[in-house]
């Protein structure tokens, strides 16, 4: 039986250890200064030239003697004649000799061609660059293990410096495996996984200042990998391994490095991120980074990177935190260490953050993320209104400019999104998809600007206004029309299964995705129900949650879902058959201090706009003959 093993090594002792091992040699190279932006120097650069070489005038005007301009004044000018007295000077030009002073052309009077009339004396020397006043020779310009600015290229060219000792960039190989991955591809069989990590890694790898080396897809077999292994060493400073680094019956990194070199850590005490390998292959770095895209690029930062920044001698550079306060509560465990995932939004002055979905394998979380909230070991997470420290992903600016939405999901939020990046590219749209009820309680809560809703109240048969006056009365809150759109059954093309109402779903052969309990669709779903008197447990996949109407359709096409309620853009995106149930309005209900904001105007104008009409209409199945009407005002 293999040897089998994770630990739960804390992350900081993994990452010290990885550091202390290594002591990087790099080569020296000789570039152009005017490509040399971003690399870090070999040694100290010194001024080969003087800049300025002579005396240059500062001005515009007349080269003086300074004592014979002594005793000028506007009661009693003093008159200079050409040659003899002054010559006139443009900025950069040499001083002639026995002329030590210049006097501004705004501060002469001309008195004929060859006389001028000064009012005021001058000093010595005013008005003049000395040799040497920006650099002199012989001075450094830049020191060693130095990351060259562009501003730094300029004084290394009037130094004389018109090459300059760099170090080498770290060549790091990137080696993706699973023999169920393609090459990038606009169709993927069943069975088939794009490979991407590989250009995510690539990109960080740049972006910190390497070289990377893809060296492209290996699939699982032992000899191919270690194979792979032996030869990256040889090439490259660093080896990153992706995937393969758990436990499972075809995880071979573990193996490969004990093989080939010494295993210095397997499993870190983190959430998500826990099986990273770390070893030493021929004195070489290598970092088993887990197939999860999250966990991948999390261990890619907290090991990849110092090993990078240490390589060049330079500190490795902290993201800006700030404390917010914690919008849902974020439930962590012990004695692992938490990374999570937020978005973070401005609501009143206050920071509020929200956790984002923390399955390791969703790309989109770190897409979509502000910033990373970081729970300590033996911490079991924060309970909603607490305030923590959390690290931007993204500049404070952004955050600062962006409006806040959540609640229900809609395409409406990216028609808007694109709208208001067009009128006003300083400001930004977040969305997220809680529900109907969710969002509500957002806004009443100051944790959102605003929330799409489509609440349905059977016993009224009105959309929204109730669940407000019940649930946001405690806020001054606005409720506008968005649009009107269609819900009904998405199905697959040529509806195989007859479906055409509720009554159908109860048949043994038929699987349904629900939505998230508090939204509008699964209350409007639970009203079909209880009209036709069917139990939720006759309907098999009723308690199979999506957190879009996106999310249904694609559970449908990809065949896990027979049906499921929806709206008509979503089936249309998807190529998908839909039966229309009903037609709903969804509104956006804001806090009153965001709708009388300057944001608040500008979506509005937009919601109002033919152009927003235009673009939601011929997405299909829905209706913008409200747009705009203001339901409650409170």
């Amino acid at each position: 039986m293999r040897k089998i093993y994770l630990e739960d090594k804390p992350l900081q002792e993994a990452q010290l250890q990885l550091c202390e091992r290594f002591r990087f040699e790099p080569q020296v190279e000789i570039v152009s200064t005017p490509r040399s932006l971003g690399r870090v120097t070999a040694q100290p650069v010194y001024a080969k030239v003087s800049m300025p070489n002579y005396h240059a005038s500062a001005m515009d005007g007349i080269a003086v003697k300074a004592e014979k301009t002594y005793g000028a004044s506007e009661l009693q000018p003093l008159r200079l004649k050409q040659n003899d007295e002054y010559v006139v000077v443009d900025t950069g030009d040499p001083i002639p000799a026995g002329f030590d002073a210049v006097i501004m052309i705004e501060d002469i009077h001309q008195v004929d061609e060859e006389t001028v009339e000064i009012l005021d004396a001058v000093a010595p020397w005013q008005h003049i660059r000395p040799i040497g006043e920006d650099v002199v020779v012989g001075e450094v310009i830049v020191p060693d293990h130095y990351k060259l600015r562009p501003v730094d290229l300029g004084a290394l060219l009037a130094g004389g410096n018109v090459t300059v000792s760099v170090l080498r960039k770290p060549r790091v190989a990137i080696i993706p495996t699973g023999t169920e991955l393609i090459a990038p591809a606009e169709s993927v069989n069943e069975g088939e996984i794009i490979e991407f990590n590989g250009t995510v890694f690539s990109a960080y790898v740049e972006e910190w200042g390497g070289e990377p080396l893809y060296r492209g897809i290996v699939p699982d077999d032992y000899a191919l990998i270690r194979e792979a292994v032996r030869t990256a060493v040889k090439e490259a400073d660093i080896v990153l391994l992706n995937a393969g680094s758990s436990a499972g019956r075809e995880d071979y990194t573990v193996h490969v490095l004990e093989e080939l070199g010494e295993v210095l850590t397997h499993g870190v005490a983190t959430r998500p991120g826990k099986p990273v390998v770390v070893g030493i292959v021929e004195g070489k770095p290598v970092i088993g980074l887990p197939g999860y895209p999250v966990s991948a690029y999390l261990n890619l930062e907290w090991f990849a990177r110092p090993l990078i920044h240490q390589y060049y001698g330079l500190i490795e550079p902290k993201r800006q935190r700030i404390q917010a306060k914690i919008g849902r509560r974020i439930v962590s465990v012990m004695g692992a260490e938490d990374f999570v995932r937020v978005t973070i939004g401005c609501i009143d002055g206050q920071y509020i953050v929200n956790p984002l979905t923390r399955a390791a394998g969703v790309t989109m979380s770190m897409v979509r993320a502000d910033g990373l909230l970081r729970i300590p070991p033996g911490h079991l997470g924060y309970e909603q209104g607490e305030m923590a420290e959390v690290e931007l992903y993204r500049p404070l600016e952004q955050i600062n400019n962006t409006i806040v939405s959540t609640g229900s999901h809609d395409l409406s939020m990216d028609i808007l999104h694109t709208l208001i990046r067009q009128e006003n590219p300083q400001l930004f749209l977040n969305s997220s998809h809680v529900g109907s009820m969710g969002g509500i309680l957002a806004v009443q809560k100051g944790e959102a600007h605003m929330a799409g809703v489509h609440l349905f109240d059977e016993a009224t048969g009105t959309y929204n206004e109730t669940y407000i006056a019940k649930y946001a009365k405690e806020r001054d809150v606005v409720l506008v029309q968005l649009v009107y759109r269609q819900q009904g059954w998405i199905v697959p093309k040529g509806n195989p299964l007859s479906i055409q109402s509720v009554n159908d779903l109860t048949r043994a052969n038929i699987t349904y995705m629900n939505r998230q309990r508090g939204a509008g669709t699964r209350l409007l779903f639970d009203y079909l129900l209880k009209e036709q008197a069917i139990n939720r447990e006759d309907i098999y996949g009723y308690l199979r949650e999506a957190v879009s109407h996106l999310s249904v359709a694609a559970a449908v096409a990809g065949g896990t879902a027979d049906v499921g309620l929806g709206i008509f853009s979503a089936a249309q995106a998807m190529g998908l058959d839909f039966i229309p149930v009903a037609e709903e309005r969804y509104d956006l209900l804001m806090s009153r201090t965001f709708f009388e904001s300057p944001e608040g105007a500008t979506l509005m104008k937009i919601i109002r706009s033919a152009e927003f009409a235009d673009r939601m209409e011929s997405l299909g199945g829905y209706s913008c003959r409200d747009s705009g009407t203001i339901l409650i005002q409170s």
